[in-house]
């Protein structure tokens, strides 16, 4: 059995039998699968007209405190968005009502982003389904091999800087 990526190396070791191409066997499969696994997330989410961004707001806010309500420097900080599509991405979803920015009581000059009673229906509705999805994309790995690549990734996404704040 044999992938994409297997067919480049092959390719590659043809070509220039004198570089070792094997760093191409990680990346180009975690490139592949992450294009895969994202065509895949954001089909999911479009059934609930989100996208990826949005889901990801709706998230941090379920999962950070019992409060659903975090600055837009913490929602930033916790979340997998950037800064600049922050501001863009709280309008849109304050239009939908599913968020809400109210001044800070600790902070004249802050904010603070909470979800709706909306927001945290649609967001629990949303996560089963969102969850459910990443299993299938899974579904190829017994659950101590999905572990032990969960392992490894992390160690990689370690030494390259990405430590948990």
């Amino acid at each position: 059995m044999a992938d994409h990526v297997d067919l480049v190396l092959e390719q590659w070791r043809e070509q220039r039998p004198d570089l070792d191409a094997a760093p191409v066997g990680v990346i180009g499969r975690v490139n592949r699968l992450g294009a895969l696994f994202d065509a895949e997330l954001r089909r999911s989410l479009a059934a609930y007209d989100l996208d990826r961004p949005s889901f990801d707001v709706l998230a941090t806010l379920r999962r950070s405190n019992a409060e659903h309500s975090l600055t837009p420097a913490g929602l930033m900080h916790a979340s997998m968005v950037t800064s600049g599509a922050i501001s863009q991405r709280l309008d849109r979803l304050e239009a939908r009502g599913l968020v809400t920015r109210s001044p800070s009581e600790t902070d004249r000059r802050g904010v603070q982003v909470t979800l709706t009673r909306q927001g945290l229906d649609l967001i629990d509705k949303v996560l089963p389904a969102h969850v459910d999805t990443q299993s299938q994309l899974l579904a190829g790995l017994s659950a101590a091999e999905r572990d032990q690549l969960a392992g490894l990734l992390r160690v990689l996404l370690e030494s390259l800087g990405d430590k948990r704040d």
